[in-house]
């Protein structure tokens, strides 16, 4: 059977970089994803924090390749940020991660316009050099449905570039079901986000990542009011039982990625993550084995 294994995004601690390893470790994961273009981390040496993980019995997950702004939107702005992530591409594999989670911006569903052609653009650059060293860009889920990516990742065609689903962000912001995305996605699924979430009204996707991209979501819920929340795992509307059966019937064997941006207990929410996980891992092994 398909063995998944739980990891945690490092910054969802709150914790410099090196006690987030430690605590991930306490708390029963196996590996760490962590932001890769951070002071903190640019100030390390890159292969003694690969022999500190290692010594901890601790593995990286992923790096998150997240630049901030509108992610692989603007031409502009692309002609840096590509600098930048093929840079990340060789220390991923000097880590030996092969996957870099990192939200592209918004996909327009007109496949004729302009910014499509923009983010296609970037992505088959990108792409090419990530499969050329062993690694691939996961596209977060979240900014558009399921089949609006699926089709944007056919149109591509590129190896290099994958996709990292967050069943939550799926949720919240457009209201898509979670296990349908898995089967759609599955050709492309090559990581995962453990986050939970409920949707509080609609809302549209575009108006909520520009307001992430420019650092004023608080401003925008202030207008709107809440539009969705975060919430510990088993406690929004992913549906654990189905989302993981689905991930698993599909041949998915990688990480369950545990993401806590809020809340005031973080390391709290993230143990009980990790044992909502195992749980919700031995039933469906338990039922598997009964079938």
């Amino acid at each position: 059977m398909t063995e998944f294994k739980i990891g945690v995004i490092s910054d969802s601690f709150r914790l410099p970089l090196r006690e987030s390893v430690v605590l991930a470790k306490e708390l029963g994961a196996a590996g760490i994803s962590f932001y890769a273009a951070t002071p903190e981390f640019s100030d390390m040496e890159p292969c003694g924090f690969k022999r500190y993980c290692a010594d901890l019995g601790i593995s990286i997950a992923s790096l998150v390749g997240e630049l901030g702004g509108h992610g692989w939107q603007n031409e502009e702005e692309n002609r840096t940020k590509i600098l930048k992530l093929k840079e990340m591409v060789l220390l991923a594999s000097d880590l030996g991660t092969e996957i870099i989670t990192t939200h592209i911006g918004v996909i327009p569903e007109d496949r004729n316009s302009i910014r499509y052609g923009i983010m296609q653009s970037a992505c088959r650059e990108l792409g090419r050099y990530a499969a050329d060293h062993g690694v691939c860009f996961g596209i977060e889920t979240g900014p558009e449905p399921a089949v609006t990516l699926r089709a944007f990742l056919d149109d591509l065609d590129q190896p290099g570039i994958g996709v990292n689903l967050d069943p939550a962000n799926l949720v919240m912001v457009v209201r898509d079901d979670p296990v349908q995305a898995v089967h759609t996605l599955a050709p492309y699924i090559v990581s995962t986000h453990a986050k939970d979430g409920r949707n509080l009204q609609p809302c549209d996707p575009q108006t909520v990542y520009d307001a992430f991209a420019v650092g004023g979501f608080d401003q925008l819920v202030t207008r709107t009011g809440p539009l969705f929340e975060e919430l510990p795992l088993g406690e929004g509307d992913v549906p654990w039982d189905k989302y993981l059966k689905a991930l698993r019937d599909c041949g998915f064997d990688g990480w369950l990625t545990i993401e806590r941006e809020t809340g005031e207990n973080p390391a709290g929410d993230i143990a009980t993550a990790v044992q909502f996980l195992r749980k919700q891992l031995h039933q469906i092994s338990v039922k598997s084995e009964k079938a």
